[in-house]
């Protein structure tokens, strides 16, 4: 492993989140917003990691509640001529690459990403030409630039399938941005991989010995921990996997309690999948603890019900999601790859 950018040498200025809504004016504000939706041909795509109201409000009007990829192949697939993507900016980007005909709005294009921002892609583009014998695989966590550097673009529910096969191939591996999901891929595969030393704000502050603690309260639950967590709270888990595969994870365990070391944005899927169950969150307490997101991403909280109503009213430039053609195409490449391989595991 090679470090070449921490996350604590990034000063993270975290956004102030939407003005609380009352309870009438929540209710108009959906109603404008489905009247929208029809007047404008646009359809809501939401992550799992957003607010609640959100993910219902897509359910409700024909969109999606997924993660990024999957967010992205049905905007491409829909037949609406413009998406919204309630998200944070690389998903807009993913979307803007797979459909460059259909416009894409966001809430807001302030809404990022840790793993983006702190992968800039000319010190990545450094990197990989200090490398040139290895095969660049990057998470969909990246900028438009970054992707169009790779040779193959992954999500974590299908990177430890990807680099296994390419490990097979003898392929070494050059891996970006986050550290703990590199580090848990090269331990489960074995291959040769060289990390980028990035760090995801929610999933980096959960801590194993509040874990331990909480695990003592509740004895009887299951752990389930995205692989984006630190090597420690994952050895914990009863279940590791990227989003949709901790909901399915929810269902298929016996379990009746369950501790969640992901954003608790999740919880709104796996409760209304399991409504009987329990759903704690893992804790971000504890020794050395800075509670920075709290288990939740400050950029996806940016995403409010407000802003979309805007992003749809005014289409306007400060809710436009835009990808330079010619990049566009160099990062359709890798996602193309991606793509085919996923096709191969289904």
């Amino acid at each position: 492993m090679t470090e070449i950018q921490t996350l604590d040498t990034l000063d993270y200025r975290f956004p102030p989140k939407p003005k609380p809504l009352t309870p009438e004016e929540k209710q108009e504000t959906v109603a404008r917003i489905k009247e929208l939706l029809k007047e404008k041909d646009a359809v809501l795509v939401a992550h799992y990691y957003t607010d609640p109201d959100i993910q219902a409000l897509a359910e409700e009007t024909g969109g999606c509640v997924a993660d990024s990829l999957e967010m992205a192949r049905f905007g491409r697939d829909h037949p609406a001529k413009k998406l919204i993507v309630a998200g944070v900016r690389f998903m807009g980007e993913t979307a803007k690459i797979l459909t460059p005909n259909k416009q894409v709005l966001m809430p807001t294009l302030d809404a990022e990403c840790s793993l983006d921002l702190g992968c800039p892609p000319d010190k990545f583009a450094e990197f990989c030409d200090q490398h040139p014998d290895r095969t660049v695989v990057v998470y969909a966590n990246t900028s438009a630039a970054v992707k169009a550097r790779a040779d193959w673009v992954v999500t974590s529910s299908m990177a430890l399938e990807l680099v296994d096969h390419l490990d097979a191939k003898g392929e070494k591996i050059l891996w970006a941005p986050d550290k703990h999901l590199g580090g848990y891929i090269a331990r489960e595969t074995g291959a040769d991989m060289l990390l980028w030393q990035g760090a995801c704000v929610v999933h980096d502050e959960f801590k194993a010995k509040a874990l331990n603690d909480m695990k003592a309260l509740h004895p009887d639950a299951a752990i389930l921990v995205h692989p984006e967590s630190p090597e420690n709270i994952v050895a914990m888990a009863d279940a590791v996997g990227s989003t949709s595969q901790l909901i399915k994870a929810s269902q298929e365990l016996p379990n009746d309690t369950f501790i969640v070391a992901t954003d608790k944005g999740i919880f709104y899927k796996m409760q209304q999948l399991q409504p009987n169950k329990t759903f704690i969150e893992a804790p971000t307490a504890g020794n050395g603890a800075t509670c920075r997101s709290c288990a939740h991403c400050p950029w996806m909280a940016m995403n409010g019900l407000k802003a979309i109503e805007q992003a749809l009213e005014t289409g306007g430039k400060e809710h436009e999601i835009h990808v330079d053609p010619e990049l566009g195409k160099q990062a359709m490449v890798p996602l193309d790859r991606m793509l085919a391989f996923a096709a191969t595991l289904k």
